[in-house]
């Protein structure tokens, strides 16, 4: 073989590697989700959001919950029987409220247990979905954040408080038209928390939580931790394990497009054992 044989050889073995890396990265994290589904003999499904950095010009796109996310995680449900456990890793800085909402609704009427494994923060729309597990796990460092809502880059609650604070000859239109949004907007998600944990907590507690959470007490971006996190009464433990850091490991940041919702793609069922005589 000539040297322009040689080159040409090389670059095509140079074109293909990523695409081999990424192929070889995809099954490691198919074989971690099957291990983790025969320890725990759940279903493992992984909503993991991370910066991706385009090829071609090699700024970041940030990642978000969508419509995409929500169909594939409610079509992961829907291949899971009523009586498998649902395991969800967790790792986003939220997203469309939409989106979270069909998910924690359809996790919430899911009969058997679902557990959210939180390694690292859920924010926002992350948190909402955890909201809708029978128990959240945590790392001891790992937060969530408040889930009120926002209107493009406004709090909700923050566009409320200018209605209060100035006299309305002072308002003009457009404010006042998204502050009846922002209204809405706080009422709506203020009582999907309450749905969610009704058969979890008392009432004074679920509204406790639901106004803390919902209602623009904090920013946005709150880090609320383990501590806080009980102390609100959700069912928080920080049992993590090792396997789920071992998965994070397998979604580095890279300049290839991967789905953010994954699971194996075949019915789950509960498996039994048997014992001979």
């Amino acid at each position: 073989m000539d040297f322009f044989g040689l080159l040409w050889l090389f670059l095509i073995i140079s074109s293909l590697q990523p695409v081999i890396r990424q192929r070889m990265l995809e099954m490691e994290r198919m074989r971690a989700m099957e291990r983790l589904e025969k320890q725990r003999n759940s279903r493992v499904i992984a909503l993991i959001h991370r910066q991706e950095t385009m090829s071609f010009l090699g700024f970041p796109l940030a990642r978000y919950i969508d419509i995409d996310d929500s169909e594939a995680l409610l079509r992961a449900i829907k291949m899971t029987d009523d009586d498998v456990p649902i395991d969800l890793i967790v790792h986003t800085p939220g997203g469309l409220v939409l989106a979270a909402e069909q998910i924690a609704h359809a996790l919430k009427r899911h009969p058997a247990k679902v557990t959210v494994f939180v390694p690292h923060y859920a924010m926002s729309g992350g948190t909402l979905i955890a909201l809708a597990a029978d128990e959240i796990v945590m790392d001891e460092n790992a937060v969530l954040g408040p889930v009120d809502p926002q209107l493009g880059h406004q709090p909700a609650a923050s566009i409320l408080k200018v209605i209060e604070r100035k006299p309305i000859s002072e308002i003009d239109d457009d404010t006042l038209i998204l502050a009846d949004i922002a209204e809405k907007a706080l009422r709506q998600v203020k009582q999907t928390v309450l749905e969610l944990l009704h058969d979890r907590m008392d009432a004074e507690k679920a509204e406790k939580v639901a106004t803390t959470l919902s209602t623009g007490v904090f920013t946005h971006d709150y880090p609320i931790t383990v501590d806080e996190a009980r102390a609100l009464g959700l069912p928080v433990s920080t049992e993590m394990p090792k396997i789920i850091y071992e998965m994070m490991a397998l979604y580095p940041q890279t300049a290839q497009r991967r789905p953010s919702v994954e699971y194996i793609p075949v019915p789950r069922r509960l498996e039994r054992t048997t014992s001979g005589r």
